[in-house]
């Protein structure tokens, strides 16, 4: 649990949430390939919050109203698009989240993990704040 995931474990990981964003941003996106990349986004946060990254909150942010928006569209429309303006966010994020992965300690995933499924468990809107 000191060490970082391994290796293997780490490229399935991170293949998942590129696929999930190479099929969101085609525009064949779906509800669970959209929970998958706030999902990592919200991991991300986390572990940044353990000390595994500097990204400022506002990128975070970027990337939760896009899918947010996106959502909104799938349901009001049907199509399940992430919007071209919001990709950059999500591929440096990605790009920070496959880095984390490489350096954490497996013990500071699996806390992210249970932060994540803490707060899909409460009432908050958000577990990153507003603002910088």
């Amino acid at each position: 649990m000191l060490l970082p995931m391994d290796l293997t474990s780490a490229r399935e990981q991170s293949l998942s949430y590129h696929l999930a964003l190479a099929t969101c941003r085609s525009g064949h996106g779906n509800n669970y390939l959209f929970n998958e990349l706030m999902r990592t986004v919200y991991v991300a946060w986390f572990l940044q919050q353990a000390g595994y990254g500097k990204e400022p909150v506002a990128l975070y942010k970027l990337a939760q109203y896009a899918v947010e928006a996106a959502l909104t569209l799938a349901h009001e429309s049907g199509e399940w698009l992430l919007a071209d303006e919001a990709l950059p966010a999500f591929e440096k994020l990605l790009a920070l989240h496959d880095s984390q992965l490489a350096v954490a300690p497996l013990h500071k995933v699996v806390d992210a993990e249970r932060r994540l499924a803490r707060f899909l468990q409460g009432t908050a809107s958000s577990p990153i704040p507003d603002g910088e």
